[in-house]
């Protein structure tokens, strides 16, 4: 395959074919940078892991942006929850909303768990995805119930813990993620990994009840899409 002539992997020594499937590994499978250096150098790709740090840097949010453009609109049932992770000592709190198809709509990493963190994040969603949804699902924490009476007052809401096992099984690949980088570095660099990499999954992530069939052409369309926002797909 005769790599793409894109403007972005300009003044860069390797392909893009290589730089594309590094950042893929990085973000979609639970692989430390040590890792993605050591599968690439199994394939005789000789590169460090602080030079997969830097192309994950630079093209990770690139990607899940087109990759965000490209996916169906979100449903209208949404389920938020918050989780707490420590950075450098100090407890934060990460806030996400995926809908009832399980696709993750959006993340953000907060200092606090008050009615304003709850604020921030419903407006943070309201503004990305343009659309107010039907029925807005959380645990009994009132502060959803508080920033949900100012922000979009006319959706339904339903607070049991039972129903949001949605939300709460989403951050499972985000204590995955945590394990192997040895915790997040700091708020920023949680909000920017977990940006790309939540979006990526929702790329390749299997439907539910999906048959065998179904699934090897969904991963094939999804690998597809991927080649696209790469800008690997004029060289196929």
């Amino acid at each position: 395959m005769k790599s793409p002539h894109d403007p972005r992997y300009a003044r860069h020594r390797f392909p893009a074919e290589v730089i594309s499937h590094a950042v893929w590994l990085y973000f979609r499978f639970p692989l430390s940078l040590r890792l993605v250096e050591e599968m690439l150098a199994a394939r005789g790709i000789e590169v460090s892991h602080e030079t997969v740090r830097q192309w994950a840097l630079k093209f990770g949010q690139d990607y899940a942006n087109q990759i965000r453009r490209r996916l169906p609109a979100p449903g209208d049932k949404w389920h938020l929850d918050e989780v707490v992770i420590h950075i450098a000592g100090r407890k934060h709190w990460l806030w996400r909303a995926v809908d009832q198809h399980g696709v993750v709509l959006d993340i953000l990493v907060q200092s606090h768990r008050d009615a304003k963190a709850a604020k921030r994040l419903l407006c943070k969603l309201l503004k990305k995805h343009g659309i107010v949804p039907r029925v807005m699902i959380t645990d009994k924490l009132a502060n959803y119930g508080a920033a949900k009476r100012v922000i979009m007052p006319s959706v339904e809401h339903r607070q049991h813990k039972g129903l949001n096992n949605r939300a709460e099984n989403s951050h499972q690949l985000t204590r995955r993620r945590e394990r192997v980088m040895k915790c997040f570095k700091s708020a920023g660099q949680a909000q920017r990994f977990l940006s790309a990499h939540d979006l990526v999954g929702n790329l390749f992530r299997r439907p539910a009840n999906s048959t065998a069939a179904d699934h090897r052409k969904a991963r094939a369309q999804a690998l597809t899409t991927w080649a696209e926002v790469a800008g690997l797909a004029a060289g196929v």
